[in-house]
């Protein structure tokens, strides 16, 4: 974890003490996956601890009940807002009505475009996350691996999905070059959904007559449901898979043999970063510039600040990180 951030959490701790409750809108696009339910609890838990008056709307992976959910924390009176767009594009929109409010706009974990009025971008280095995938699958190429690949990338509303993607086709892009893999299916996940990534996976196998060699799962949900269309041809194991957010139900796979890798990406920091950035939009903007670790990023419109929360690569070598650090817990992988 960078020092920039922490002592940004140690100084918003402090100012708080003794001052009235700031109020701040948080709205998540999902609670699908297991990482936005640690995310939902980690921000619950730290806004209470500093005394934050944390607004919570969750829209169920819906573009329409998102915007309509935004509309009424803006009603309440929040102060800021951290919005995890479903749709990063269409949630542009958004930050111009809170604009017109004079309520700055927190991007968490996936940037909002095309618009240059949002405020800041806490998140993790999202291309940096795709190239270790494909580093990962690079690598087992050096040591023999080659042969057909099915490419899955995540929702085609999540720009995220397109860093992901971009990262790690930046390394798997030569080895497609020169033969060493070929791309037999190339398909987005829609909704990040695991029942779409087991259909891709499926047609995939049957079409290729289950000659598949490797598979690129943008993150622990879709290389699951990739895994169920694997055990069902007697293929579970045998074919490496990325993934990505350190899923109790990945970890499991991963010490079974059946997933390869994923990324931990821990949102016990990033969670707390985006509260932290919060409360130093409303006291002013020289605490969000000790937080802005990382170059600014292009959103189309604008250079938005960016506060970037570091990776880890996880194998069945390292696993033991993932309880170590207390992201998961022993029996969690049992």
């Amino acid at each position: 974890m960078k020092m920039s951030i922490v002592s940004a959490m140690l100084l918003a701790g402090a100012t708080l003490l003794n001052a009235a409750p700031i109020k701040v809108g948080l709205s998540l696009p999902t609670q699908r996956e297991e990482r936005w339910v640690r995310d939902k609890g980690v921000m619950e838990a730290y806004a209470k601890q500093l005394g934050i008056d944390l607004k919570v709307a969750v829209a169920d992976a819906d573009m329409a009940q998102q915007a309509q959910q935004v509309e009424n924390l803006i009603s309440q009176g929040v102060q800021v807002l951290i919005l995890a767009p479903h749709d990063g594009a269409a949630a542009a929109s958004l930050v111009t009505k809170c604009k017109a409010e004079n309520i700055p706009v927190v991007a968490y974990d996936r940037l909002i475009m095309n618009t240059p009025d949002l405020a800041v971008y806490v998140s993790f280095d999202n291309f940096g996350v795709g190239v270790q995938q494909g580093n990962f699958l690079a690598g087992l190429a050096k040591k023999g691996l080659k042969g057909n690949l099915i490419v899955m990338s995540g929702a085609p509303t999540d720009n995220n999905a397109k860093l992901f993607k971009d990262g790690a086709m930046s390394v798997l892009k030569p080895l497609i070059d020169k033969g060493t893999f070929k791309v037999v299916t190339d398909q987005a996940v829609d909704n990040w959904l695991p029942a779409n990534a087991l259909s891709i996976t499926e047609n995939a196998l049957t079409a290729n007559k289950n000659n598949i060699q490797a598979i690129l799962a943008p993150n622990d949900g879709t290389a699951g449901g990739a895994i169920q269309a694997l055990t069902a041809q007697g293929l579970a194991g045998k074919v490496p898979i990325t993934g990505q957010d350190a899923e109790a139900a990945a970890a499991k796979r991963i010490l079974a043999g059946t997933q390869s890798m994923t990324i931990y990406k821990d949102t016990r920091v990033s969670a707390k970063a985006a509260v932290d950035a919060a409360i130093a939009l409303v006291k002013g903007p020289a605490g969000l510039k000790k937080m802005a670790n990382g170059a600014p990023i292009d959103n189309g419109a604008a250079k938005i600040p960016y506060v970037s929360v570091p990776v880890t690569i996880i194998t069945k070598a390292n696993i033991k990180v993932l309880t170590d650090s207390g992201y998961l817990k022993a029996s969690d992988l049992k």
